[in-house]
């Protein structure tokens, strides 16, 4: 039987899970749709990994949104935030990486890295304009597979320019360059550069972006994106392999750090996937703070309890 560690990114679009070897390999990786339901998706999502690889279990790293939830269900060895676990995967995939650009379906994030440790980064989750939420409204509207969007952006003579400051005003430019006569590859393509342009006056406004530049999230595999980069930026842009799991390996490299720290993994074992989970919330009136506090139960067991600002309900 195999041997290695697992990482999980839960986040608002999709769970990911990857298992990666001692080597930091990547052995076997998932990609499905969280659909408001974190929890199923853990439980799914484990459920499927374990058909998929034989393996046993060294250690566990959570991440994402939902990271400490995640956690406490399949018992993380540790949990760390979406920015640590990003830069962690990309340092590991490309030695001596600088920049980090992360684009998924609701948000997008950009890390600034020098000699391995993070400096800097910023994150845009108001606006969609930025995002790939954004490249699948206009594919609809456009009545194309997003899937196909990079291909055709590629095959653009003479990309246009249209107005991506905001999702809404891009759309209407877009049907405007329609009614004007442009082919639908120039339009594609001006679609491609002006999420680039947005994400560059936006999430990495002020930032020095210096090569080695990593494309990660689910937008990196639109090649028309890829490119745009690469244009606006005058730099190579590397897409990994498993550019849309890249918080998930990060986790996965996480976790065989720390367990070879405490010598033994906390991982509850495939079976939590076959719990019974369910969440509660009570108001503490002890003080005027009224703190909302959640309890996460394993049939008819609390197993943990957070959203309090004293210490008062951290016992279990």
């Amino acid at each position: 039987m195999k041997a290695g560690y697992m990482g999980i990114d839960v986040g608002s679009v999709s769970t990911n899970i990857a298992i990666i070897d001692e080597d930091k390999d990547v052995l076997e990786s998932l990609y499905l749709r969280t659909n408001g339901q974190p929890i199923r998706a853990i439980q799914e999502g484990l459920m499927r990994i374990q058909e998929l690889i034989d393996i046993k279990i060294l250690g566990v790293g959570t991440t994402g949104s939902a990271r400490n939830l995640a956690g406490v269900i399949v018992g993380a060895d540790v949990i760390k935030n979406e920015i640590t676990a990003h830069a962690v995967a990309a340092s590991t995939v490309v030695k001596g990486v600088q920049t980090v650009l992360e684009i998924g379906g609701q948000d997008s994030k950009i890390i600034i890295l020098r000699d391995g440790i993070v400096i800097d980064f910023a994150m845009n989750t108001v606006c969609a304009a930025g995002t790939g939420s954004f490249l699948d409204q206009q594919a609809s509207r456009l009545d194309i597979p997003i899937e196909e969007f990079g291909s055709l952006a590629l095959g653009a003579n003479s990309p246009v320019r249209i107005a991506g400051r905001c999702s809404v005003f891009a759309e209407s430019d877009m049907i405007h360059k329609q009614q004007l006569g442009h082919n639908l590859e120039d339009i594609i393509a001006g679609l491609c550069q002006a999420l680039v342009r947005n994400y560059l006056n936006n999430v990495g406004k002020g930032k020095e972006i210096l090569g080695p530049v990593v494309f990660q999230g689910g937008v990196a595999a639109n090649q028309g994106i890829k490119v745009a980069f690469e244009e606006e930026l005058g730099v190579e842009v590397i897409v990994p392999e498993y550019h849309n799991v890249m918080g998930a390996i990060g986790s996965a490299v996480l976790a065989q750090s720390a367990v070879k720290k405490k010598k033994s993994t906390s991982f509850k074992g495939f079976d939590t996937s076959s719990f019974d989970y369910h969440v509660s919330s009570f108001e503490c009136n002890s003080c005027p703070n009224h703190c909302e506090i959640i309890n996460i139960h394993q049939e008819d067991e609390i197993i943990a309890r957070w959203g309090s600002k004293c210490p008062k309900w951290e016992a279990v």
